[in-house]
């Protein structure tokens, strides 16, 4: 039996984005736990399954994580991205992508620091490393181009959050000015919602916009993005985003809220997209 999707696949010339925090695994847990990773991994793997994003930013994935993951995906996807640590363990931010749509042309990760190329680098009064993984794609259908980032901002640092907000809008106009045809997508688990100094940063000069408000369709109440477990709440802080520029139409968007017998994947609700390239030219002959 299949699990039914929020959205699911779909074909060129469309894009379908999510953003997932799993949550990391934890050493214990206490006897029936929402938390436990034991009991949630087959629910990830089958909301992925059914799901099936273009494009997937992760967050707080461990390495054996990040392999379930991309599992759970099937055999056409691949991903990018390494541990936080400076030894490269520890947390990713990986971002996956079906290689039968996507090629990866260049990426790159770097520290949310002072010191972005030093990896493993901490500033900002962050205790926790948090990092940003970028990536350029072709659309192999369109022959489009896309930007992506993906990240996991700092969950008890404002400034933190606030100098990296900063950080990354200033790469992703570094990005669209690189490439004026491309698009820029932004993907990421910010620990602050809509109505955020972080947010309204992000947003500053109408070079991105939140792909929730600048959508055509909602195909889902606003749910929390952060339940912690507990029960779906319409109208909560949404603290998970994807970010689009203005060469980007959002056809659809939604909040992942599903719950498989009665329990959640993770104690964050997915965000999902579904965009078309706006500048971009259109489908190649022979491709769907």
């Amino acid at each position: 039996m299949t699990d039914g999707a929020l959205i699911g696949p779909v074909a060129a010339p469309d894009l379908h984005v999510m953003t997932f925090n799993i949550r990391r695994r934890i050493p214990r847990y206490r006897p029936g736990s929402p938390d436990d990773w034991a009991l949630r991994r087959p629910l990830v793997r089958r909301l992925l399954a059914a799901e099936q994003p273009t494009l997937l930013g992760v967050q707080e994935a461990l390495a054996d994580q990040v392999e379930i993951v991309a599992d759970a995906l099937g055999d056409r996807y691949r991903w990018i991205g390494t541990g936080r640590d400076p030894s490269g363990r520890g947390e990713r931010c990986p971002i996956y992508y079906d290689a039968t749509r996507l090629e990866l042309t260049a990426w790159r990760q770097l520290a949310l620091s002072a010191t972005p190329d030093l990896h493993g680098s901490r500033s900002w009064g962050n205790v926790t490393r948090r990092i940003l993984v970028t990536a350029e794609f072709t659309d192999l259908a369109t022959g489009a181009r896309l930007m992506a980032f993906n990240t996991h901002l700092d969950h008890i640092s404002w400034r933190s959050r606030l100098h990296s907000a900063r950080m990354i809008l200033r790469l992703a106009q570094a990005a669209r000015a690189a490439d004026p045809a491309a698009a820029v997508v932004v993907t990421g688990d910010f620990n602050a919602d809509e109505r955020s100094a972080v947010h309204r940063n992000l947003l500053a000069g109408d070079d991105l916009r939140d792909a929730w408000d600048a959508a055509a369709e909602r195909v889902s109440p606003q749910w929390g993005t952060y339940s912690g477990y507990r029960r779906r709440r319409v109208g909560g802080r949404r603290i998970d985003h994807i970010l689009v520029d203005d060469g980007v139409d959002v056809l659809r968007t939604g909040i992942n809220a599903a719950r498989f017998g009665g329990r959640s994947p993770s104690d964050h609700e997915p965000v999902q997209a579904v965009l078309r390239h706006r500048t971009g030219p259109g489908p190649r002959e022979g491709s769907t």
